[in-house]
C-alpha cells in the first residue's frame, strides 16, 4: 500500500520546523505542495530543494471546494504509482480541507494516509495577540464564513484571509454582529521574523496591504450588554433576570394564563402595524410578540416543565416534517399541493385519518368568533359545503337581513343575538368568496371610522363648542366632509 505522508510547514519560518520535518522535506524526491507562498519553502529552495505546487490550480476555479476537490484526486493519483510526501502551512489537521478529503477518500483508494505534524499557526498567533484561549474560541474559514456561527462572547479566529476580497466579506459578515469600529487585530506571519501586528477598527479590514495566505484576525470577545443586544442568549438572559430573585415584582407573579390578554394585544397591535406597513413599528411590535413568547418559556422553565429549547425543538422539527417538499422526497408543484400534504401530515400527527371525525374539530376553538367563522366555512368548502361564488351568498346575506330586522322589531334580546350571528356568519361567506378576509376588511373600516371621526372631533374643537351643542345632522356634515377628503 502505498502512502502519502502529510508535513506541516508550521506559522513561520524556517527556525520553528521540526527537525524531523525539515528531514522529511529534504530527504524525498516526490514532494508535493499546496503552496510555495510559505517562508520555509522560499529558504528550502535556496538549499536546492524539488518540489511540486498547485498554486496553478486556483487560477484555474472560481470556488476553493473546487480547487481542494482537484488537488486530492491529483495527490491520490500520483500516491497510486510510488510514497509521496505533501507539505501544508501551518499543522495539517488545523484548516486544511486537502487533508480532510485525503483522510475521507485514502482507505478506498488502497492508500495510507500519514500526518507528521507541524507547528499550528494557534500557537503563535494566540501568542501575538496576548490572550488565553482557555476562555473559550472559535477558528473560523474566512473563506465560507456564516454569520450564524460566529459566538460574539468569545475569542474569535479567522484564518485564510489572504485577500482584499475575502477580507471584504469577512468584514461585512462581522458587522451584522459587531459595530463598525470594533477594534480587531490583523496578524500575518505569526511567530517569524516578517510578523506583522495591527490593531484597526472593522470597517478597516479590506483596506490593508500586507493580507496573505499567513494573514488571520483576531476577534476579542463581546464583555459589554450593550454590544451584544443582537444575541438572543442576551434577551434569555434579560427574561431570566427579569423573574429571578432580584427582578421585577411584575414580572414574577405572572402566570402563563395572566399574560394571556398581552400576546393578544400585541398580536393585533402587529397585526395593525402590518397593514400600515410600518417598518419600524413592525419591528418593535414583532419583538413585543417575542418578549411573550420569551415569559412563557421563562414560565415553564422555572415550574421546570419545559424551556425555550423545547419550543425551537418543536417548531424546528414540525417544520421539517411538515416541508418534505423541501427537506425529504415529496414532490409539491404548487401551492395547493403544499397545503394538501400539510393538512395530511397534520391528521398523521394527531393519530387519527385526516378523513376521522368532523373535518371542523381542526379548527382551533379559541380563535376569535371573527377568525373562526372564516375558518370554518373554509374547511367545510374543502368538501364542497359552499356557495358557488360571492353573489350567491350576497343573497343568503339578504335573507338574513330581513330576519334580522323581523327580530328587531320584537323585543327577545335570544332571537335578536341569533338572527344578528346569522348575518354576520353570512357576511363572512360573502367575504371569504370575494377574496377579502373578513379580519382585514372590518379592520380597515375601525380605522377608517378612526380618520373620520378624529376629523369630526377637530371641527368642533375648532369651533369653540361642546359636542353636546351639535346636532347629529351637523356632525353627519362632519363626516360627509372628511369623506370627501378621502379620509
Amino acid at each position: 500500500m502505498n502512502n502519502i505522508r502529510v508535513a506541516g510547514l508550521g506559522a513561520g519560518d524556517l527556525n520553528q520546523l521540526p527537525l524531523g520535518i525539515y528531514k522529511l522535506l529534504k530527504e524525498t524526491d516526490h514532494l508535493f505542495l499546496r503552496t510555495k507562498e510559505h517562508p520555509v519553502i522560499k529558504q528550502l529552495e535556496k538549499e536546492g530543494i524539488s518540489c511540486q505546487s498547485f498554486d496553478d490550480i486556483y487560477e484555474k476555479h472560481d470556488q476553493f471546494e473546487a480547487v481542494y476537490e482537484e488537488i486530492t484526486e491529483l495527490l491520490l493519483e500520483e500516491a497510486s504509482k510510488r510514497d509521496i510526501v505533501y507539505a501544508v502551512p501551518g499543522h495539517p489537521l488545523i484548516a486544511e480541507k486537502t487533508v480532510q478529503l485525503l483522510l475521507d477518500r485514502s482507505d478506498a483508494r488502497g492508500i495510507s494516509v500519514t500526518v507528521e505534524g507541524g507547528q499550528s499557526f494557534l500557537d503563535a498567533l494566540f501568542t501575538a495577540v496576548r490572550v488565553d484561549p482557555i476562555d473559550g474560541f472559535q477558528l473560523l474559514d474566512g473563506t465560507m464564513m456564516k454569520r450564524e456561527d460566529i459566538q460574539i462572547s468569545q475569542h474569535v479566529i479567522i484564518a485564510q484571509v489572504y485577500d482584499q476580497m475575502v477580507a471584504s466579506d469577512v468584514k461585512l459578515t462581522l458587522m451584522e454582529k459587531y459595530p463598525d469600529d470594533y477594534e480587531i487585530t490583523v496578524v500575518t506571519a505569526a511567530g517569524s521574523s516578517d510578523e506583522k501586528i495591527r490593531t484597526i477598527p472593522l470597517f478597516e479590514l479590506d483596506r490593508q496591504p500586507f493580507l496573505d495566505n499567513l494573514t488571520s484576525v483576531y476577534v476579542p470577545p463581546v464583555t459589554s450588554r450593550e454590544l451584544s443586544l443582537k444575541e438572543f442568549s442576551t434577551l434569555r438572559g434579560i427574561i431570566a433576570d427579569l423573574r429571578g430573585p432580584e427582578g421585577c415584582p411584575w414580572d414574577k407573579k405572572q402566570t402563563h394564563f395572566s399574560l394571556k390578554k398581552y400576546l393578544i394585544e400585541e398580536s393585533y397591535e402587529l397585526l395593525d402595524a402590518i397593514d400600515r406597513d410600518d417598518i419600524n413599528d413592525m419591528i418593535e411590535e414583532l419583538g413585543d410578540v417575542l418578549l411573550q413568547v420569551m415569559l412563557h418559556a421563562q414560565i415553564g422553565e422555572d415550574d421546570g416543565m419545559f424551556s425555550i429549547e423545547d419550543v425551537l425543538q418543536g417548531i424546528s422539527e414540525k417544520m421539517i416534517r411538515r416541508h418534505p417538499h423541501v427537506f425529504g422526497e415529496t414532490k409539491a408543484e404548487n401551492a395547493d399541493e403544499v397545503v394538501a400534504n400539510w393538512e395530511q401530515i397534520k391528521a398523521e400527527e394527531k393519530g387519527k385519518p385526516i378523513n376521522s371525525g368532523s373535518l371542523l374539530d381542526q379548527i382551533e376553538k379559541g380563535l376569535p368568533a371573527l377568525l373562526r367563522a372564516y375558518e370554518v366555512q373554509k374547511a367545510a368548502a374543502k368538501v364542497g359545503f359552499d356557495w358557488g361564488n360571492a353573489a350567491e351568498a350576497m343573497e343568503k346575506v339578504k335573507e338574513e337581513t330581513k330576519e334580522f330586522e323581523e327580530e328587531l322589531a320584537k323585543v327577545e334580546k335570544k332571537s335578536q343575538l341569533e338572527e344578528m350571528g346569522d348575518l354576520l356568519f353570512a357576511v363572512v361567506n360573502v367575504a371569504r368568496l370575494a377574496k377579502i378576509h373578513p379580519e382585514e376588511a372590518l379592520q380597515a373600516a375601525n380605522e377608517k371610522f378612526y380618520r373620520r371621526f378624529a376629523f369630526i372631533e377637530e371641527k368642533v374643537k375648532e369651533s369653540g363648542l361642546p359636542f353636546a351643542d351639535f346636532s347629529l345632522e351637523e356632525l353627519d356634515k362632519y363626516w360627509n366632509e372628511a369623506k370627501k377628503q378621502g379620509k
